[in-house]
């Protein structure tokens, strides 16, 4: 943990990937997450078949340096206790369905009357001015909807969506960051901005454009499309022994290439020498790669890559990453929560930040674990917190 945003206070009434993966890179960074579960909690923390005890992985990898309080906001108690917290917070943040949210009686304006200098931030799946506002959104819903599954179909022939909860963890990203800026202004103005809207949609509309809109960019009806990255032949290449990545990026890494497997005619053809014609036939030369790295060895393919200063990395799977020596090396992987919690590995905050100090991570909170401490130091009396609790969380 670093403590860059030591002070600050996050109610934090999200669930699933988005919402924690946003709220946990704000508690990496020292923040105080109060996460507001519902009395069955957050419905990522039974997840199966992935678990130890009442914790899944997925639940531990998006949740560590959080409180857990639990309140059924469907009791008018529950709901008194949480606008009972709203003044002790600097940022209000959810992914909840706004139209259900606003039911409760936690609409924007509520909230900001309990407490006008929140934050309130408000992830959804499709921004509330557009013609599918309220529609429900799930990661593959709108990776989907974004064209990010369409860029396979651009490349392969066919849709696919990537595997990995992509949406959802990019949105997290814009999540946090308009969390910050929006504190930041407040900071600096002395007033809290007006609604803060991240909507998954135009989020992932936008990471998917941004290199591929191309001609579209400066034309009306233009095509859109990055013809290098849509390419087929830019996969990792099959070596004799394996996979390796390579990326022979400029002209110059391209030459050093071409000339090391026996085709440096391909140097001195016109198109070659030409930028924008290069590009146009980057399929030509990734084919050639392709012919000729199944000659040799992974170890001898990296050897000379290293050997011409050209990008390259071995093709490692997922389960290698356990045991990737650099990995071990920065101390990627976290091992002190299982002191404490079921939890043998877990990731740490990949950002490092000199001369602020730093403090262990804590591990995902049990359910519930901190409502009456968290409600006491809101000033809720004794007979509030019991009302609020449900009876498997006095505690």
């Amino acid at each position: 943990m670093i403590p860059l945003l030591d002070g600050l206070r996050i109610l934090d009434l999200t669930s699933v990937i988005l919402g924690p993966y946003a709220t946990q890179i704000l508690g990496d960074f020292g923040a105080e997450i109060i996460k507001v579960e519902p009395p069955e909690g957050d419905s990522m923390r039974p997840v199966a078949p992935v678990m130890a005890g009442k914790v899944s992985a997925i639940f531990a990898n998006n949740n560590r340096n959080k409180r857990s309080v639990v309140l059924d906001l469907k009791t008018e108690a529950g709901r008194a206790a949480l606008m009972k917290l709203i003044p002790t917070g600097d940022a209000f943040v959810h992914n909840m369905r706004q139209q259900a949210l606003d039911k409760l009686g936690f609409t924007y304006k509520a909230v900001r009357a309990a407490n006008p200098s929140i934050v309130y931030a408000a992830a959804v799946g499709f921004g509330r001015h557009g013609r599918y506002a309220g529609k429900p959104a799930y990661d593959d819903v709108i990776q989907a909807a974004s064209g990010f599954a369409g860029l396979f179909q651009m490349r392969d022939g066919a849709p696919l969506y990537a595997p990995t909860i992509a949406a959802d963890k990019i949105s997290g990203l814009h999540l946090a960051h308009a969390v910050l800026a929006a504190l930041l202004y407040r900071e600096r103005s002395g007033k809290a901005p007006g609604y803060v809207e991240v909507p998954m949609f135009e989020l992932m509309a936008a990471f998917s454009l941004s290199e591929h809109l191309s001609h579209a960019t400066f034309e009306d009806a233009g095509k859109v499309g990055y013809v290098r990255v849509l390419s087929p032949g830019r996969r990792p290449y099959k070596t004799k022994d394996g996979w390796v990545g390579v990326l022979p990026y400029t002209e110059r890494n391209w030459t050093k290439i071409l000339k090391e497997i026996g085709r440096p005619e391909v140097t001195e053809l016109a198109w070659f020498k030409d930028a924008t014609e290069r590009s146009k036939r980057v399929d030509d030369l990734y084919a050639i790669l392709a012919e000729e790295l199944p000659s040799r060895s992974s170890a001898e393919w990296l050897a000379i890559f290293e050997r011409l200063d050209i990008p390259h990395s071995p093709v490692r799977m997922p389960q290698e990453l356990l045991s990737d020596p650099h990995l071990a090396d920065v101390g990627f992987f976290e091992t002190h929560f299982a002191s404490q919690t079921p939890v043998k590995r877990t990731l740490r905050q990949a950002i490092n930040v000199e001369d602020v100090g730093s403090a262990l991570d804590l591990p995902p909170p049990p359910l519930g674990a901190d409502t009456a401490a968290v409600l006491r130091e809101a000033g809720c009396s004794e007979a509030e917190i019991a009302a609020a609790l449900p009876s498997a969380n006095k505690r």
